[in-house]
């Protein structure tokens, strides 16, 4: 399993894979170690959250580094995921305990009955490249405090990240096999989804990956929890603050190399403000700077593999050769790595790549509607429903608005962005089950009734 940086196409390191014996031994260890450690105090298991959090900001510099190298993530937004996850863990750390005390319901006279939440033993997780600390602290701050296990599956270009992760949570005094890294190839995730000693799974990554597991996960009747892909609508209404929305509109389609699932990718925008914006627009995704993931100034860094920026480039030329117009980027950079530019595309016809397909890099495709009702039918317009970003002065408006758009979350006058106070997930193509927030710890725990006579 070779690592490689996406900014030179060098290869960092090489991993050996995991086997189908050594996930033998994993699951063997993971069953072992949950048996002891869902008996562990709840206020015992939140004090080695906060140890991670500690061990995560100790090594900000380090994770932050690996992270770009690994996928070329610019380092400047790298150190601000490191500190991202200690946030998540400090918020378990902090109301776990209130997130699962007992639901206590009416009963008659003498009696007590309760809802108690218990876990439920080994979880796998599946988890992608992109966010690769954030994506996996997502599911184990909440998941490993509510008392199950946990195994991690991550991709296979973030190998690095993989392991650090499991270092993290080492470090900061888990026991053995509470939370391990498997560096096993994908064909093998069907197996471990059936096995006995694996009680639910989480994974977020492709539609195709999220309906294999959900599958499996059918057949064995395990719970599972998924957030899909997105092409989430940044809808500009006509009374927007357009220097706010051309500025943050810039930032949400291409934070990350554009490469997130939450990210604004179709931009909806009345008629009424549709030039001004547009320019306002063009000169904000201009100014960004893309370059080596490392400076401190680069605001885009490459896409994570070559293959992604050749398959992204591939859906901008079919749009194009449909009838869409570039109006800045729209070619591969002529240097080493796979870097991509910030892209603007207008005139999109319907049922081409940048309308019906999710754009997983920095393109962003602007759409012209005439009136509220149309932007509301164009934002809808989708198989997706991850989340949306409505703009307009009058927030009963924008609040409005956005109840009527078809998706897991939506804010108004700002980005769509996951917040562990705050549950996150999709509908529609986009997945099911929540993350972050009571929800999010709550999904894989047996809710128990207990009625005391």
């Amino acid at each position: 399993m070779d690592s490689t940086n996406p900014a030179t196409g060098r290869r960092i390191e090489t991993y050996e894979s995991a086997t189908a014996d050594d996930v033998q031994d994993a699951l063997d260890r993971s069953e072992s170690a949950y048996e002891s450690w869902r008996e562990r105090g709840l206020r015992e298991r939140e004090a080695l959250l906060a140890d991670a959090a500690s061990v995560l900001r100790e090594n900000e510099e380090r994770y932050a580094s690996l992270m770009t190298e690994e996928m070329g993530k610019p380092i400047s937004q790298a150190r601000g995921e490191v500190q991202k996850c200690a946030w998540l863990c400090d918020h378990y750390a902090e109301y776990a305990s209130a997130y699962l005390a007992d639901d206590h319901h009416p009963s008659p006279p003498g009696t007590t009955v309760k809802t108690s939440h218990e876990p439920l033993g080994t979880v796998l997780a599946v988890m992608p490249w992109n966010y690769p600390f954030w994506q996996v602290f997502r599911f184990a701050a909440p998941y490993l405090t509510a008392g199950n296990v946990g195994i991690l599956k991550h991709a296979s270009n973030v190998p690095g990240c993989a392991e650090a992760i499991e270092a993290v949570f080492r470090e900061a005094g888990f026991p053995d096999g509470v939370f391990q890294t498997v560096l096993a190839p994908s064909d093998l995730v069907e197996d471990v989804l059936r096995d006995d000693r694996v009680k639910a799974a989480t994974l977020t990554g492709s539609g195709p990956a999220g309906r294999a597991v959900a599958s499996t996960a059918g057949e064995e009747l395990k719970k599972t929890v998924l957030e899909l892909g997105g092409s989430d609508p940044f809808v500009v209404l006509d009374d927007a603050d357009l220097d706010a929305a051309a500025s943050v509109g810039a930032q949400a389609r291409n934070q990350n190399g554009g490469q997130s699932c939450i990210a604004a990718k179709r931009f909806v925008v009345h008629a009424d403000v549709y030039d001004e914006f547009l320019d306002r627009f063009v000169d904000e995704v201009e100014s960004l700077v893309v370059g080596d993931p490392t400076d401190e100034e680069t605001d885009v860094g490459p896409q994570a593999q070559q293959h992604l920026a050749d398959e992204l480039h591939e859906q901008v030329t079919e749009s194009v050769a449909a009838g869409a117009t570039v109006l800045t980027g729209g070619e591969p950079l002529d240097r080493e790595g796979a870097f991509y530019p910030p892209t603007i595309l207008t005139d999109v016809p319907e049922g081409c790549p940048a309308d019906s397909e999710e754009l997983f890099g920095p393109v962003a495709a602007v759409f012209e509607v005439e009136s509220e009702e149309e932007a509301v039918e164009k934002a809808n317009d989708t198989r997706f429903g991850l989340g949306a970003s409505v703009w307009s002065e009058d927030r009963a408006r924008g609040e409005q608005v956005a109840h009527r758009i078809d998706a897991g979350c939506t804010y108004v006058n700002q980005l769509v962005k996951s917040d562990p106070r705050v549950p996150f997930g999709g509908v529609g193509e986009s997945g099911y089950g929540r993350e972050l927030s009571e929800p999010g710890i709550t999904e894989f725990v047996n809710r128990k009734t207990v009625w005391v006579e």
